[in-house]
């Protein structure tokens, strides 16, 4: 018998009465019935939440507010934010009060209630007070009502919470930009009265000079004299005293900055060698790092042969691999701390050399500067002498008429003062105006709001599942395989014992045993892609592929049960009803199967239906080729490890039979 005429043999006996017809078709359309209404029931739940009853109670009194032109006017936010939400459709908002909420969120006529409490209002606007409060939105959730009811009424209360910090925050800054339009209106007053003052203390300034000069101008002169003379002779004092300190001060001057040039240069010449050094070690460094892959590539191949010559084991070269594994980073970081030390190593001998350059020139200018210090110590101290006999003459020439002059200079001088401030006055109210942020009302309005909301969240997407229904399918469909192969070994048996009696050719007789539900498999697929793409409407980036890929997930599961069956029978069959179980938590379709603990984590690897559902995702959503592949690698390894099993235990069956295998079948 061919492997054909066992398929076919298998199916005449699955076919070969009503009740088995009617059986087939039952187990056949599990799958469908099962992904069909999965997916059909999740098909958009987030965008029915307008259907989720929310109560909403607005206790809010109002609050009395003063506006920019200081106008008092009243406020509620409660009836403004209220009526915006009833105008949104993101969830079925009812209004009720406080005793008729209570009750409905326990006897499940809400499923949460949202409450702005009577001093709502009065806490907004607090900020412009004495007294600042946080105004708070009060959120009731019950999870006898839904558990999902109170995640998604966290996500509607900060919606609702945002919502009122951009509102009331982009009237405040309003508020803040309006009074900084207002100051700058009032300084601009502020600023021509105080250029006005300016140009009437200049006028008066230019009087007061004519005046002092037709009064007196030649007492005016002679008190001039007299005081510049006498600030010459204490200017050339001080001169005098000051430059001979100076020239006793620099007398070591050369010897000093020789010594200092002396040792500039050796601490250049130091850094020279030093950063030279640091080259040769950077470079030496780099070397290592750079021949770390093709050394460690040297080293898997003697450990390989190591594990080949049967030296030691594969995992004991696995570990000894997985222990170079840090060294070689530790190597690279090491390359990289060289590498920047030696930059610094190197701008630092260009420093010292500027360094030491810089005290060259000063040691060979120190003996000029000296001589010119002590030259001009010696013309101060003429100079003195020359200055106090002037003065003593000026104040002689002064003494004849003082009253006049004096009064002349006070008034003067005054007047300058005067002028000065009104000048300092009107400068600085000008750049004051300049710091202001005056805007016009539409430049305050567009600033206001981006005070109040500051930054955007711009999201995009390498891949998108078009619907919520969508984003599950791969699960469901992968789950979905695993169920309907389940279900056709309830009916199938495993391996035909008659050929495998008769025939004595395992092999044959256990690709037929996968060949059946393998083809009844694939008709299951094939529906269940079509109540996806046509029924439901999925959008499929590779339709061919995710339908091949189908396929094979369904003959892979089937091999895997058909061992399961072949070795344990019945207990076989029971243990994939256990693996499925495990599979449907362990494969990561709901939540990332990161966030499972770590026992389970790791079955999410030792099993198939994690790489199920990635490859589906990967080819419906359009995304990494490279991966969906190695999927079907990973599901091809199980396929044929399972088919080897189930060739051992038909080779096995062929040879000897046990008490096992001459008992009937709980199942089928």
């Amino acid at each position: 018998m061919t492997i054909v005429t066992l398929v076919r043999a298998e199916l005449r006996r699955l076919t070969s009465s009503k009740m088995g017809i009617l059986a087939l078709i039952a187990l056949m359309c599990v799958p469908i019935i099962y992904a069909g209404l999965y997916l059909w029931g999740n098909n958009d739940p987030y965008g029915n939440l307008k259907d989720v009853p929310v109560g909403l109670v607005v206790e809010d009194t109002g609050a009395k507010q003063t506006d920019a032109d200081g106008t008092a006017s009243t406020v509620n936010y409660g009836d403004e934010v209220r009526d915006e939400l009833l105008k949104d459709n993101s969830v079925k908002w009812i209004e009720a009060t406080s005793a008729e909420a209570k009750t409905g969120v326990s006897d499940g006529t809400f499923d949460f209630v949202l409450t702005l409490g009577k001093d709502f209002s009065t806490d907004l606007t607090s900020p412009t007070t004495t007294s600042p409060k946080q105004a708070s939105v009060e959120l009731t959730t019950n999870d006898t009502n839904s558990f999902l009811a109170t995640t998604i009424a966290g996500n509607v209360a900060e919606k609702v919470r945002s919502s009122i910090a951009e509102k009331v925050g982009k009237e405040a800054a309003l508020k803040f930009l309006d009074g900084f339009a207002d100051v700058g209106t009032s300084l601009e007053t502020a600023i021509d009265g105080a250029n006005q003052l300016a140009d009437g203390t200049t006028t008066a300034a230019n009087g007061s000079a004519q005046l002092a000069a037709g009064a007196a101008s030649a007492n005016d002169g002679a008190q001039q004299l007299a005081t510049g003379a006498s600030q010459a002779n204490t200017g050339a004092s001080d001169l005098s005293t000051g430059l001979q300190q100076l020239a006793n001060a620099t007398s070591t001057l050369p010897a000093d900055t020789e010594a200092l040039n002396t040792g500039a240069q050796q601490v250049a010449a130091g850094n020279a060698e030093l950063a030279t050094t640091g080259a040769t070690y950077a470079a030496q460094a780099n070397t290592i790092a750079t021949d770390l892959p093709q050394t460690k590539a040297k080293l898997t191949d003697q450990v390989a042969k190591l594990v080949q010559d049967k030296v030691i084991t594969q995992q004991q070269a696995d570990e000894l691999l997985a222990a170079l594994d840090p060294i070689g980073q530790q190597v690279v970081d090491a390359n990289t701390k060289i590498q920047d030390l030696n930059g610094k190593l190197a701008a630092l001998a260009s420093g010292s050399q500027q360094v030491a350059d810089g005290t060259a020139t000063l040691a060979a200018s120190a003996p000029t500067l000296a001589g010119g210090i002590s030259d001009a110590s010696a013309g101060a101290s003429t100079l003195a002498d020359g200055t106090q006999q002037l003065a003593d003459g000026s104040a002689t020439l002064a003494a004849g008429t003082p009253a006049l002059a004096s009064g002349a200079a006070d008034l003067q001088t005054g007047i300058l003062k005067l002028d000065d401030g009104a000048h300092k006055l009107s400068t600085g109210l000008t750049e004051g105006l300049g710091k202001l942020p005056i805007e016009t009302a539409a430049q305050r309005e567009k600033s206001a709001s981006v005070i109040s909301d500051p930054a955007a969240i711009n999201t995009s997407a390498v891949t998108k599942a078009s619907t919520y229904g969508a984003g599950m399918a791969p699960f469901f469909i992968s789950l979905a395989a695993w169920i309907g192969i389940y279900a056709l070994f309830l009916i199938i048996k495993p391996l035909s014992k008659r050929a495998l009696t008769a025939l004595r050719k395992p092999g044959r007789v256990t690709a037929a045993g996968l060949m059946t539900p393998g083809i009844l498999g694939a008709v299951q697929m094939i529906a269940v892609f079509g109540i996806v793409t046509l029924a439901l409407g999925y959008q499929v980036a590779n339709p061919l592929g995710m339908l091949g890929f189908m396929i094979v997930t369904s003959v892979t599961y089937a091999a895997i049960i058909l061992a399961l069956n072949v070795w344990l029978g019945s207990v076989g069959q029971f243990l994939g009803l256990v693996l499925m179980v495990l599979q449907l938590v362990t494969a990561g379709g709901t939540f990332p199967w990161q966030t499972l603990p770590g026992p389970l984590a790791a079955l999410h690897h030792a099993l198939p239906m994690g790489y199920a559902v990635d490859g589906i995702r990967q080819l419906m959503y359009g995304g990494n080729l490279a991966l969906a592949w190695a999927d079907v690698a990973v599901l091809l390894a199980f396929m044929l490890g399972a088919l080897a099993l189930s060739w051992i235990g038909a080779r096995r069956m062929t040879r000897t039979r046990t008490l096992r295998d001459l008992r009937p079948s709980l199942i089928g």
